[in-house]
């Protein structure tokens, strides 16, 4: 599923992971992924975040409190991403491929994780002033189009 991800979203995800294991839970959430793209300081994503004024010291700050709010369990080895955190990677790879991108990019997941209202990660960066078009039009003049294969629907 990670083969089109590039290395920068990879480390997203993997901190998504180890965030939700260091707090206890079942799932890997939305909220895991927006933690994974707070602490990734380079990539496109991070350059967006920059161009709207978003301080990352607060955004982690927010995040790290909703996760504490959700119930923990003991240790779980493998865990598997929620139902919305699946989403927000099918998301990703909507938006990598309608930007005639190759890869799966923290921009994208950026954009995954703004896609549907009604998610939790959605709200905290609207609650920051972000809005998915204008995040989008961002995108687009930091990372314009690959050349090479796009990103196929079955990945």
């Amino acid at each position: 599923m990670f083969e089109r991800f590039s290395h920068h979203a990879r480390n997203v995800m993997a901190r998504a992971n180890q965030e939700a294991q260091q707090f206890g839970h079942e799932v890997i959430s939305t909220e895991h992924i927006l933690w994974g793209l707070a602490k990734e300081v380079t990539g496109v994503a991070a350059a967006v975040l920059e161009h709207f004024d978003v301080d990352l010291k607060p955004l982690r700050k927010a995040v790290e409190r909703l996760l504490q709010e959700r119930s923990t369990k003991e240790a779980v080895e493998v865990l598997h991403p929620s139902e919305r955190a699946r989403a927000v990677v099918t998301y990703a790879i909507e938006e990598a491929r309608a930007l005639h991108h190759n890869y799966i990019g923290t921009e994208h997941l950026l954009l995954g994780l703004m896609h549907d209202s009604e998610m939790v990660s959605a709200q905290v960066l609207a609650n920051l002033g972000l809005n998915l078009e204008a995040v989008r039009d961002e995108v687009r003049k930091l990372a314009p189009p690959s050349h090479g294969p796009r990103v196929s629907q079955s990945e």
